[in-house]
């Protein structure tokens, strides 16, 4: 069985002090659709072990800035700017942290324990998907963007569909660190249209 401490990406996160790869993902998805222009709020959903929330907190400006992020396991990550929230999605209320108005982005890693029945973590991670999506419909401002991952599989029609009805434009990319055996895939939705 593979080491995956010997993973470039592995080695390359412990050098740069981030929590753990997954951050060259953001880093990636960053790069390529500048999704943090002009972005001074976050929601980041399935937080731990904290690396998408230590990117976020380095591109985000040093003050008049905010991050809200979520996750049923702790983090190690602390700076003024963020707000840790050690609860599960289904049953946080993020109202009182929000505030009246709406945030910029919403970031979602999340992503269920895999159990190598293909079927059921594809239904799993769909309903992950679902829930960071409907945080969007309460918490995301007109016009914001949405990161999300989802498991390929025959629920990924559906959510495209769904991602294209609400906004203004969809990307989909595999960044170059997800591992090779992954089904995962990103999302990027930009112009969140609201409901009337």
């Amino acid at each position: 069985m593979r080491n995956w401490n010997d993973d470039p990406y592995t080695k390359k996160a412990r050098k740069e002090n981030f929590e753990a790869r997954s951050v060259y993902k953001l880093e990636e998805i960053d790069k390529r659709e500048r999704i943090f222009s002009g972005v001074k709020t976050v929601l980041d959903l399935g937080a731990a072990p904290g690396s998408w929330t230590q990117y976020c907190l380095k591109k985000l400006p040093k003050t008049d800035s905010k991050i809200i992020a979520v996750d049923i396991s702790p983090i190690q990550v602390q700076d003024p700017r963020l707000i840790f929230l050690q609860e599960s999605i289904e049953s946080v209320d993020l109202s009182p942290y929000v505030g009246d108005g709406k945030v910029d982005m919403v970031l979602s890693d999340m992503a269920p324990k895999t159990s190598g029945v293909h079927d059921r973590d594809v239904y799993l991670s769909f309903e992950l998907a679902s829930l960071a999506f409907h945080t969007c419909e309460k918490h995301l401002k007109m016009g914001g963007a949405f990161v999300v991952k989802l498991f390929m599989g025959e629920s990924f029609e559906e959510f495209h569909k769904l991602l294209k009805a609400n906004f203004s434009q969809v990307r989909l990319l595999r960044p170059d660190s997800t591992r090779k055996h992954s089904r995962e895939i990103f999302f990027i939705g930009k112009g969140f249209k609201t409901k009337k």
